[in-house]
């Protein structure tokens, strides 16, 4: 029994002593290997003992429907580097209740899933899978330490909110690979410095692309900090600022035409309802009537074109047809979405001088007002057509960091979030307890094989198909 319960759970050097039900959990009292004992859990290295713990018992994964824990007396040793420390176990993480494999299982749930689902499955605290999966992120970018902003090349830098109260999270997006490489609270200079530092300064050297928002101290601590890089204005922040305006536009057109119509309407000696028999005149009804097509037709001027729908198609005729300011605020947004799909960089400056002239004339305010901001900007858009880059990508991670703090429905510890949103978002994926891991899981088919081989066992009839094939593997029956 001891010897199945090793191989199921997957215990590595690891010695079952016994076992026990309490209701409707089982308990595997377990001790580390000879070797594996008084081990520093900073170091590794072995130490002196200097007294012992109560016993503890640490959550496993479940069999079939009970609940699983391994219980066991750590001690504690007297590391002469890092002072008293509780010694370290080989099936959990230094400063956790739970087992590898189940941290694993629950950080995989956690990225997919919300977090009230993962308590139900996993059958733990909403607060603790936040910590669990700190803790799992701890360890994946501990393994692959400062390596992991090797090849950065292309980045995107920019601040998302995640909490209401000017909360922000400044996040940092490879371009090549499509992942978030960094994030932390808070924003500004010192925040983007955080990371700046721990680059090293060959990583800073090889930096050649950046795209973020228009904020000058942006731009002069990436300047100051990696002298090689290049800015770039991505076509999402100029539409962005362009369907701003065009917003804007629409409103004050909107006003506009309702004041009209409420110019046309008859005077009356007082206030109140028109009399029963008073029909409202022609004009009044139309001006009333073109200020609500204005009104529902947000929609229709801010999507791209190719994406409306047949109502939206028909709203967006019909302003055609009225002309005046909103349509032409309208061409000159469409005029700009063009430049960004000019074949190359000659033709897109071409196209851009054109537009910025005829903003600079149109006499809509809004619109003048972007005309200036892409004007001081002229280089840097021209830049994303050359290289053929964007913000979209960060546009992405950003939508995904707010469906994380959806589903989370709100986080007590930020850190946890971070962990959270870096699994989910970045390249280092944590990996289930049956996915091979490198060089930990063959290690851990090496201690196996290594073991006495046990005693040969029938194939039960209730076991899975992978179960029967984790047996067969094993050569045992």
């Amino acid at each position: 029994m001891a010897k199945i319960l090793r191989y199921v759970l997957a215990l590595v050097k690891t010695v079952v002593e016994g076992v026990t039900i309490e209701g409707d959990a089982i308990v595997v009292s377990v001790r580390p290997h000879g070797r594996g004992q008084l081990r520093c859990p900073i170091c590794g290295r072995r130490c002196e003992c200097h007294d012992h713990e109560p016993t503890r018992r640490w959550r496993a994964m479940d069999l079939a429907r009970s609940k699983c824990f391994l219980e066991y007396g750590p001690a504690r040793v007297t590391c002469p580097e890092h002072g008293v420390r509780v010694e370290r176990v080989p099936w959990a993480r230094h400063g956790s209740r739970y087992t590898r494999d189940f941290e694993d299982w629950v950080a995989c749930l956690a990225v997919r899933c919300c977090m009230s689902a993962v308590s139900r499955i996993a059958r733990v605290e909403w607060h603790s899978v936040g910590g669990i999966c700190g803790r799992v992120y701890d360890e994946v970018e501990a393994q692959r330490g400062v390596g992991r902003f090797d090849g950065l090349r292309r980045i995107g830098i920019d601040e998302t909110s995640y909490k209401k109260g000017h909360k922000y999270l400044t996040v940092v997006v490879d371009h090549d690979r499509g992942c978030l490489v960094w994030a932390h609270e808070g924003y500004g200079r010192e925040v983007l410095g955080l990371f700046l530092d721990e680059l090293t300064r060959e990583q800073r050297r090889a930096i050649e692309v950046v795209t973020a928002d228009g904020a000058k101290w942006i731009k002069a601590l990436v300047r100051r900090r990696c002298p090689n890089a290049r800015w770039v204005t991505g076509p999402s922040r100029v539409a962005g600022w362009t369907s701003d305006a065009l917003d804007e536009v629409r409103r004050e057109e909107w006003r506009v035409a309702k004041r009209a119509a409420q110019d046309a309407m008859p005077r009356r000696d007082g206030p109140g309802r028109p009399r029963r028999g008073e029909e409202t005149p022609p004009e009044a009804k139309a001006l009333r009537e073109a200020a609500d097509a204005i009104k529902g037709s947000r929609y229709a001027l801010v999507r791209n074109p190719e994406d409306l729908t047949g109502s939206q198609r028909a709203k967006l005729a019909e302003l055609r047809r009225a002309g005046g300011r909103l349509f032409t605020a309208w061409d000159l947004k469409e005029d700009l979405r063009a430049v960004f799909r000019a074949g190359t960089a000659v033709e897109a400056e071409a196209m851009l001088d054109g537009w910025l002239h005829r903003a600079a004339y149109c006499k809509i305010g809004p619109v003048v007002a972007v005309e200036k901001k892409v004007r001081r900007r002229r280089a840097d858009v021209v830049a994303a057509v050359a290289l053929g880059i964007g913000n979209g990508r960060v546009e992405s991670i950003n939508s995904k960091i707010k469906v994380t703090v959806r589903m989370g429905y709100g986080f007590r510890n930020t850190d946890n979030l971070v962990a959270l949103i870096m699994l989910r978002c970045s390249d280092g994926q944590p990996a289930l307890p049956w996915e091979d891991r490198g060089e930990e899981r063959r290690k851990v088919a090496r201690d196996n094989q290594a073991t006495s081989r046990p005693r040969e066992l029938p194939k039960a009839r209730f076991l899975s198909g992978a179960w029967q094939r984790f047996y067969s593997s094993n050569s045992y029956g």
